[in-house]
């Protein structure tokens, strides 16, 4: 398993999540059994190519989104010292199924819809900054 097997699995299940599909349904739709899904979904497990192709068509989606982010994950692998052990690093909050979902939710919205939840998620992170002080 690498970072770059986390995080597709982690866009898989974002997108899956946001699309309301369950496990099962996405096996059917590309041939493969839930449980397959799910390893997918861990990273225990590389998706193929043409699965993957597959994925990305039964969820609306172009087999580039899967590789969105990569650009952090190659640049921290091999480097832990990157991160200090309070804080996310990149890699991990793009693999966080959490982050991967409200991604896949905003990717839904209008261009205004998506530039006022981005206002909102500022000023919720400027609050929470002054708290913790």
């Amino acid at each position: 398993m690498t970072n770059i097997d986390v995080l597709i699995g982690a866009r898989v299940k974002g997108r899956r999540i946001a699309l309301k599909i369950s496990q099962t349904k996405l096996a059917e739709a590309v041939g493969v059994r839930f449980q397959q899904v799910q390893k997918y979904e861990s990273g225990a497990n590389r998706v193929s190519a043409s699965r993957l192709l597959m994925i990305a068509e039964t969820l609306g989606v172009s087999i580039s989104y899967f590789f969105q982010g990569l650009d952090s994950v190659n640049a921290l692998d091999g480097d832990a010292s990157t991160a200090s052990a309070g804080t996310k690093s990149p890699i991990n909050a793009l693999s966080d199924a959490r982050v991967s979902e409200i991604l896949a939710l905003v990717e839904t919205l209008p261009t205004e819809q998506q530039m006022a939840v981005l206002a909102f998620l500022r000023t919720l992170s400027k609050t929470a900054d002054t708290e913790t002080a």
